[in-house]
């Protein structure tokens, strides 16, 4: 595996380190953390802090800015951050208003941020907490809360950041979210494994014509290993999945994300778009927005998955308010 770095050992600390120095007039490191705080944040607020596993740039650190997250932790490759680095970053943006986490719903994430609640309560500082669970391809909806964040967490972090800025208390907030996440679901598709960085070998294995359906990011089981199909009978079988488990219905509105796993080009991203859209034509669904891209991967992983976010107009409004950071960015969506 050919990779660019220097010490396996300090492969996220230097990776932040370049970030913050690229980007340190939006950003300020957390001393002695692997983390960091939006300049630009507003005050007396309800704070959000987001975090996980590094390794799927740009989540979780390119979703902190104007209308997004106040503060990133970041843990090592694919990895929960601790809890006192959740709880010092906590610490470094509370507004006295309290603090929201958002974070994939994964056991180490979801043990070591309840851990820093408790760290966090022991201080005076209020919080609560949204696990994020769209992967419906990893348990049946009768056991959702067992469900994987992946990309998902982008909408529920932007209209979490959206909702945060216009002053509700920190139970409004998390119901906000909570609406969102709630609204969202996505299915990937693996052509190629990724790796960890300093291991010589693959996070998974697939043979040379080989995909497989509803594969994690980190190598979790799917539910099809089958061979290579064109991009268009691809896009049916993922999109027959979320119409189902959305019960998805002509005039309902949507956002869409159809992002790449790491390695997968733009050019083949557009075409799994053109292939949706499609979909989304025939079933007469209104697209509210649509947005082709990387937003959460697992370094050189091939493939890519689709999200359908299903928005009403408490929701369209927090998710049509203006944002920035680095690598989300987007205008005020008029009609």
């Amino acid at each position: 595996m050919k990779k660019i770095l220097n010490k396996d050992s300090n492969v996220v600390e230097e990776m932040l380190d370049g970030y913050l120095s690229a980007y340190g007039r939006y950003y300020e490191a957390i001393p002695g953390a692997n983390a960091f705080t939006y300049k630009g944040r507003r005050k007396n607020k309800v704070s959000l802090v987001i975090g996980g596993g590094s390794g799927h740039e740009p989540l979780f650190s390119g979703y902190a800015g104007k209308g997004l997250a106040d503060a990133v932790a970041c843990g090592n490759i694919f990895a929960s951050p601790n809890p006192q680095l959740i709880q010092s970053t906590a610490k470094a943006v509370d507004e006295g208003k309290g603090v929201l986490f958002i974070y994939g719903n994964y056991a180490g994430d979801n043990l070591n941020f309840d851990m820093a609640e408790e760290l966090c309560d022991l201080e005076g500082i209020k919080t609560a907490h949204v696990r994020v669970w769209d992967d419906c391809a990893s348990a049946p909806k009768e056991r959702i809360q067992d469900r994987r964040g992946i990309a998902g967490d982008v909408y529920v972090i932007k209209i979490a950041g959206a909702a945060c800025d216009a002053g509700f208390d920190l139970e409004e907030v998390t119901r906000i979210a909570e609406k969102a996440r709630d609204n969202i679901n996505t299915i990937g598709l693996a052509t190629a494994p990724g790796s960890i960085p300093g291991l010589d070998k693959p996070t998974f294995e697939l043979g040379e014509d080989e995909i497989e359906f509803g594969m994690g990011l980190h190598g979790e089981p799917g539910i099809e290993r089958t061979t290579m199909k064109p991009a268009n009978e691809l896009v049916d079988r993922m999109y027959r999945e979320l119409k189902a488990e959305m019960n998805l219905k002509a005039s309902d509105e949507i956002a869409v994300l159809v992002n790449g796993l790491g390695s997968t080009p733009l050019l083949e991203l557009n075409i799994v778009y053109h292939d949706l859209s499609r979909h989304l034509a025939e079933d007469r669904l209104i697209v509210h927005d649509a947005e082709v891209k990387s937003f959460c991967t697992c370094q050189e992983m091939g493939g890519f998955s689709i999200t359908i976010l299903r928005l009403d107009d408490e929701l369209k409004k927090y998710y049509d308010t203006p944002c920035f950071s680095p690598f989300y960015a987007r205008e005020e969506i008029k009609a």
